[in-house]
């Protein structure tokens, strides 16, 4: 498991616009900076993934994470489905304010945005005092890695740091459910 010595050097690493593996919910992510233009292209890269996909931002703390949402464009019958959503293990696609880099977003309007119960993303989002991105750690196409020992295996050399860690076990990576409209665009 991670100590504070892990935690430390997983944000240095992403406050110098590098890449982490690091635990979630259900799979690892790959994970760095959401405003660093050279972190983003660099997760692309070692995903081989499309740049007009986007990638969602997670934190433990939706205060941390409101920056990159337009709330001028959400209601609060919405905000409290959004709420009600995130309590069960869900990525919503929010109205992106100004500030969100366009490599994050893709080709969307919106910002996929998720609250997190993992300790290793409170963690990790309070020390660097800021959201990250997750994506999970995987090639594109390919099912993504559930242990730290896989992550070691695919991205040693790829990613700059490895948060040792576990997943909460949950079997699937979350819903993705557009706020708007409440279509599921990942089930």
């Amino acid at each position: 498991m991670a100590d504070a010595t892990d935690y430390e050097r997983a944000v240095s690493v992403l406050c110098s616009g590098g890449v982490i593996v690091y635990p979630t919910e259900s799979v690892f992510g790959l994970g760095c900076d959401p405003d660093s233009t050279s972190a983003l292209r660099k997760v692309l890269s070692i995903k081989k993934r499309p740049e007009n996909k986007g990638m969602l931002v997670v934190c433990h703390d939706f205060a941390l994470v409101s920056g990159y949402v337009d709330l001028e464009k959400i209601s609060d019958d919405e905000m409290e489905f959004a709420l009600k959503c995130w309590e069960d293990f869900c990525t919503l696609a929010m109205p992106a304010s100004q500030k969100v880099h366009p490599l994050l977003k893709g080709a969307y309007p919106t910002v996929a945005v998720r609250i997190s119960r993992h300790p290793a993303v409170a963690e990790l989002c309070s020390r660097f005092k800021k959201p990250i991105v997750s994506t999970s750690a995987n090639l594109s196409g390919a099912e993504p890695v559930r242990t730290a020992a896989e992550a070691e295996t695919l991205f040693n050399g790829a990613a700059d740091y490895i948060l040792k860690g576990m997943t909460l076990g949950y079997e699937r990576p979350s819903r993705i459910i557009d706020l708007k409209t409440r279509k599921i665009m990942r089930n």
